[in-house]
């Protein structure tokens, strides 16, 4: 991270000095990290996306039920639901995001963008988008890597991992993610893609990470839905112009202070939240059980 910028207004300033547009040094950094030409890390991107893509299709067509049975086709069944309280294209950006985390919870293929208890929200939110403003493919691959720059910032300053950090580092920032990348490739301003970062995080800011069971299912699966919602309404604020108030890097270091403080049992160890509530324990010595029946005898 050193290589490129400790936090935003270091990356602003290089791009208003430079006339670069904000993905441009992160591509410079995966260059000189990865040691490959441009073309190579184009071509890394564009898989990366396929396979979101794939993950999309996946959850919305194929099987999605996990071992514990705590995920069973709910994309599949949002989008056959006869009584619709959205429209048709938050809807869609709902499901898709759903069904992609819901091939992460059923062992299939996915982007972990940044964590793969996150891996639904940008793929939600990118191939709505997409469809949304028929956007070519490589300006959906440069909002990848102003996503990636902006998870660069917060990792350095407080934290992408839900065990050090709560949901807010995990699903939080792959929501921010995806609002910086929206606003950036609708031709947003420098200013108002930061600005939707800043909401997202404000938006998200203090939630637990508490996994029932200790699987990365129940609530993670319809936090992703709602985290990729929270990215989509923080980019229409953001690009409205409307100011955060906090700037984003007081944004992130008040991630980091939140993380801190938040206790053990709320940092993805299953022991505090909804982890802790009576049907999760039930759950837990249910999947617990499964698992010893699977395991084979000592003699095999």
């Amino acid at each position: 991270m050193s290589l490129l910028f400790n936090d935003f207004a270091s990356w602003q300033a290089h791009c208003a000095d430079t006339g670069q547009p904000l993905h441009q040094p992160v591509l410079n950094y995966e260059i000189e990290q990865k040691g490959r030409t441009e073309e190579e890390i184009w071509n890394g991107l564009q898989r990366a996306y396929d396979v979101m893509r794939d993950a999309v299709h996946e959850g919305l067509t194929g099987d999605m039920t996990s071992r514990s049975g705590m995920i069973n086709n709910g994309a599949k069944k949002i989008a056959a639901s006869p009584v619709t309280v959205l429209s048709p294209e938050f809807k869609q950006l709902i499901t898709r995001a759903l069904g992609a985390k819901e091939v992460n919870s059923c062992m299939g293929r996915v982007v972990a963008a940044p964590t793969a208890g996150a891996s639904g929200i940008l793929p939600g939110v990118l191939v709505t988008l997409q469809d949304l403003h028929k956007l070519e493919d490589h300006r959906i691959l440069e909002g990848l890597l102003v996503a990636a720059g902006i998870a660069l910032i917060i990792e350095q300053n407080a934290s992408l991992a839900g065990a050090v950090g709560g949901c807010q580092a995990e699903t939080g920032s792959a929501a921010a993610m995806g609002s910086g990348a929206i606003v950036y490739c609708l031709g947003g301003s420098v200013e108002q893609v930061f600005a939707a970062v800043a909401i997202t995080i404000q938006c998200m800011l203090g939630l637990v990470c508490d996994p029932v069971a200790g699987l990365v299912e129940v609530p993670c699966v319809v936090r992703n839905a709602s985290a990729a919602a929270i990215a989509f309404s923080s980019a229409q604020i953001a690009i409205a112009g409307v100011d955060p108030v906090i700037p984003v890097d007081q944004c992130v270091a008040a991630l980091g202070e939140v993380g801190q403080s938040m206790e053990t049992r709320y940092k993805e160890t299953a022991l505090g939240g909804l982890a802790n509530t009576t049907r999760g324990r039930e759950i837990e010595q249910r999947v617990l059980v499964q698992d010893i029946n699977i395991l084979p005898d000592d003699g095999e």
